[in-house]
C-alpha cells in the first residue's frame, strides 16, 4: 500500500469514528464502572479543523483543578507574563539609630508565592537598611484582599490540610509546614519544615515492611494549636520502602502563622521587636521602606499548574478584580472579569459556574467544549509558551508523574483534576506525526476516581495518532 494511499484510509478510519470513543477507553470506563453518559470529551486538532472525537461536549460538568486552566490563561492574558504581586513594609514613625520609634506596617499585596526564604530574605532586607529595633507594633494590613468569611473545613471537613488553606493576602509559605517523614529501624522521625520553635511535633508511627502506594493512609495526626504554640502527634505506620516523604499541613490560621514566622526569623536576624503583632489598615503618614517583588506571574502559574496549589489559583483569581478593577479584590467581581475576557475572545461561556478559581468546589461548572475552547484561544495566541510550560508533563513530572499509558510518557502538557467523584484532564497532546491536539475528558461519577485508566488511555490514544498499529486498531 502507497503513503498516500494509507493516509486516505486512516483519515477515513477516523472521521468514521469522530464522535465514538476509542475502544480502549470504552473499555477502561467499562471496567470501572463508569457509563458513557457520565463523561465529557473534546479532541480536536489545535491549530483548529473538526473535531476527532466530541461526546457529551456541551454537558456542564465539575472540573475539579482542571479549572485552573481558566484561571491561568486569563491572568496571564489579561495581568501578563511578567505581573508581580507586591509586599510592602512602611515605617509609621520614625528611625533613629537602627530603633524605629513606632511600628512597623506591612502591607500584603497577594503574592501567593512569599515562602518562609523569600521572608527570610525581607527581614534581612530590613536589616541592612538599618532597622535593628521596632519599639511599636507590627501592623498587617491585608485589604488588598476585601474581607470575606472562609471556612478551611467546609469542603471536606479536613481544616489542616494545606489544599484547604484560604486566601491572605499576607499568606506566607502558603500558611503551611512541610512535616517531613523519615523512616529509620525503630521508627520513624517527623521533623517540620520551617522548623518553628514553637510548634512541637511528636511520633508515634511505626516503620513496616512492604509497597509504598498510598502511604498517607495508615498515618494520623492530630494537632492543637493554643495561641502561638501547637503541638502535632503523628501516629500509625509508614512503609520503609517510601524514603524520605513530606506532608503540608496547617497548624495555625494564616495571622498566626506569619506572627510565629516573623518573631522567629526576625529574632535570628538579630532584630528587636517590643510590641504585639496586629491587624490594621496602613496608617496615614506611613513611609515606604521596602519593596518585596515576587515572581513574575509566568513562574506562579507554573508552580500552580505543575503541583495543582489551590490557594495559589485563588490568589490569581482575586487579583483580577483588584488589578483590573480596583479597589480590595473579591470573588464576585473576579468572575466578572473572566466571563468578560472570555466574551471578548468570543468563547462561549453558557453553563460556566465560576466560584473561586481553584476547582476545589462542588458547585463549579464548565463544559468540555469551553475548556476546549479557552485551550484553542490559548495556543494561537502568544501566551501559548508560558501555558503550556506550566501544565505537567505526562507522566514524568508535577500532578501527572505518577500515569502510565504505553508511547504516551512526555508526549503531553495536561493538567490533571481529582475530587471525590470527579476524574478530569485537559491540555495538549503531540502524536506520532508530530501534530498536536487539545485533549478534554472529564468524569462525574461516583466510580469517577476509578476511571483514571480511561483518561491515560484516550492520552496514549492520541499520542498513537500516525502511527499504523495503533491508529488502524484504536477503535
Amino acid at each position: 500500500m502507497t503513503r498516500l494511499a494509507f493516509m486516505v484510509l486512516l483519515l477515513a478510519s477516523l472521521g468514521a469514528g469522530a464522535r465514538d470513543l476509542p475502544k480502549t477507553v470504552r473499555e477502561a470506563l467499562a471496567s470501572a464502572g463508569v457509563p458513557a453518559s457520565a463523561v465529557g470529551v473534546v479532541v480536536a486538532p489545535a491549530q483548529g479543523g473538526p473535531r476527532l472525537i466530541s461526546v457529551r461536549a456541551d454537558a456542564a460538568m465539575n472540573p475539579a483543578s482542571v479549572l485552573k486552566l481558566i484561571t491561568s490563561y486569563a491572568a496571564l492574558d489579561l495581568l501578563g507574563p511578567a505581573f508581580t504581586f507586591h509586599t510592602d513594609v512602611l515605617l509609621d514613625g520614625k528611625l533613629e539609630g537602627g530603633v524605629l520609634k513606632g511600628n512597623l506596617v506591612f502591607r500584603g499585596g497577594g503574592d501567593p508565592g512569599l515562602t518562609y526564604e523569600r521572608l527570610w530574605q525581607l527581614a534581612h532586607g530590613l536589616r541592612a537598611r538599618g532597622l535593628r529595633e521596632i519599639r511599636g507594633d507590627v501592623i498587617v494590613d491585608r485589604g488588598y484582599f476585601a474581607p470575606a468569611p472562609y471556612d478551611a473545613g467546609e469542603f471536606d471537613h479536613e481544616p489542616r490540610r494545606a489544599y484547604n488553606v484560604g486566601p491572605d493576602a499576607l499568606l506566607v509559605n502558603f500558611d503551611a509546614v512541610d512535616f517531613r517523614f523519615i523512616p529509620g529501624a525503630e521508627g520513624v522521625q517527623v521533623t517540620g519544615e520551617p522548623d518553628l520553635p514553637n510548634v512541637e511535633i511528636a511520633s508515634h508511627i511505626r516503620s513496616v515492611d512492604g509497597d509504598c502506594g498510598a502511604w498517607r493512609h495508615d498515618l494520623h495526626y492530630d494537632i492543637e494549636d493554643n495561641g502561638l504554640v501547637a503541638t502535632a502527634v503523628f501516629s500509625g505506620s509508614y512503609p520503609r520502602a517510601c524514603g524520605e516523604r513530606t506532608w503540608p499541613l496547617s497548624v495555625f490560621d494564616g495571622p498566626r502563622f506569619f506572627e510565629s514566622l516573623f518573631r522567629w526569623i526576625w529574632s535570628e536576624a538579630g532584630g528587636t521587636l517590643r510590641g504585639s503583632v496586629r491587624s490594621g489598615a496602613t496608617p496615614p503618614g506611613a513611609q515606604p521602606f521596602l519593596r518585596h517583588e515576587s515572581e513574575p506571574l509566568a513562574n506562579l502559574v507554573r508552580d500552580m499548574n505543575k503541583y495543582s496549589n489551590n490557594v495559589m489559583a485563588r490568589h490569581l483569581f482575586l487579583a483580577l478584580s483588584a488589578e483590573r478593577l480596583g479597589g480590595s479584590a473579591q470573588l464576585p467581581a473576579s468572575g466578572r472579569v473572566v466571563r468578560d475576557w472570555l466574551a471578548a475572545r468570543g468563547i462561549d461561556a453558557s453553563g460556566l459556574v465560576l466560584d473561586n478559581g481553584s476547582g476545589l468546589s462542588r458547585e463549579a461548572r464548565v463544559s468540555a467544549s469551553m475548556l476546549a475552547a479557552v485551550l484553542a484561544s490559548a495556543w494561537s495566541g502568544p501566551l501559548m509558551p508560558e501555558l503550556a510550560a506550566s501544565l505537567p508533563v505526562f507522566a514524568v513530572d508535577g500532578t501527572l508523574k505518577d500515569h502510565h499509558a504505553p508511547g504516551a510518557a512526555g508526549m503531553a502538557h495536561l493538567k490533571g483534576g481529582t475530587l471525590t467523584g470527579v476524574q478530569s484532564i485537559a491540555g495538549y497532546v503531540l502524536d506520532r506525526r508530530g501534530r498536536r491536539w487539545i485533549v478534554v475528558m472529564m468524569v462525574n461519577h461516583p466510580n469517577a476516581n476509578n476511571a483514571e485508566p480511561a483518561l491515560d488511555a484516550l492520552v496514549a490514544w492520541v499520542s498513537a495518532l500516525g502511527a499504523p498499529r495503533a491508529a488502524g486498531g484504536g477503535g
